[in-house]
């Protein structure tokens, strides 16, 4: 035979069972709305940026200079052969230190809004005023870029599958927790840091100072690329690097130091290097430095190409 409750034990069961536990609600975060419009101002911008006729995604060759002289089209015949424009183009040509280059007879092109009729110097983008080669209607352009001692060819066009047929760019939640005013600890004059990028390629950087902040009670650091005086950027990867962000990690521009030497670093404002979009650029990579032990679920995410685009 069961026991039977004493007076106070059944006084309880019968009070817990005719009343609801109440539990307190989480406190509401209100989003401050001048934030929230000025990170929407911020992707709209970056949008634009990406799709413009001249932006990352309108590239379409990088076509590496291993001759001291080139003919290059989109014909069989051309020793470099680009995805758009006429079966010749010309020739690239280089004298010393210096490149040339000189059309194919009767194909149009222009440089400056001017026809280009024979041989001109090709300046690179190392140059004070880079060469831009419009050719194919003016769909095209051809420049020239230095990287160390290499030069390459870049091709762009208007109307690049990565262009044409470009998907959405995905960002997580914006949260004002990641707007965070850091402090920035100035290097000697003259200091570098070795960035190695997408190519294998490894050039010095002015590296003018590091970006020490709090998060989840510790101190992070990360070195800042640029001249003293000048706007930043942050080349960093994290633990979210090739699992929801893009693998080979992700930039941010930060503005010249204030006087307390302070700076803004904004991870809702952490963007996708160009190859995440397109084969044809050379990327720098994040410095072992700038490898975070945390997770930053902030700003942009990995880019997943439409299958229109991949089918292109």
């Amino acid at each position: 035979m069961k026991r039977a409750l004493g007076g106070a034990a059944l006084l309880a069961v019968v009070l817990l069972g005719g009343c609801k536990q109440e539990v307190a609600a989480p406190p509401v975060v209100k989003a401050d709305p001048a934030f929230a419009q000025d990170n929407e101002l911020w992707r709209e911008q970056r949008l634009t940026e990406l799709l413009a006729v001249d932006g990352w995604t309108s590239l379409v060759g990088l076509h590496w200079l291993e001759l001291k002289a080139h003919y290059i089209g989109s014909g069989s015949t051309s020793g470099i052969r680009l995805a758009v424009g006429p079966p010749r183009l010309g020739m690239v040509s280089r004298q010393g230190k210096d490149w040339y280059f000189t059309p194919e007879p009767g194909v149009p092109m222009q440089v400056d809004g001017k026809p280009v009729s024979g041989r001109i110097a090709f300046h690179g983008d190392r140059d004070e005023v880079p060469t831009l080669i419009h050719f194919d209607d003016g769909k095209g352009v051809l420049s020239l870029i230095e990287r160390g001692p290499r030069f390459a060819l870049r091709v762009r066009h208007s109307e690049a599958p990565a262009r044409a047929h470009f998907g959405h760019l995905e960002y997580w939640p914006a949260d004002p927790s990641w707007r965070i005013t850091a402090r920035f600890v100035p290097h000697d004059l003259n200091k570098t840091l070795p960035i190695v990028d997408i190519t294998g390629l490894t050039t010095e950087q002015s590296n003018a100072g590091a970006i020490e902040f709090e998060r989840d009670g510790r101190t992070w650091r990360l070195e800042a690329l640029g001249e003293p005086g000048q706007p930043l950027q942050v080349i960093f990867a994290d633990r979210t690097s090739g699992r929801g962000s893009y693998a080979a990690g992700r930039y941010i521009d930060v503005a010249v130091p204030d006087s307390r030497s302070e700076v803004v670093i904004d991870f809702n404002r952490a963007y996708n290097p160009p190859c995440a979009f397109t084969p044809f650029a050379t990327c720098p990579l994040p410095p072992p430095e700038n490898r975070l032990d945390m997770e930053v679920q902030a700003g942009e995410k990995a880019y997943a190409k439409p299958k229109s685009e991949v089918a292109a």
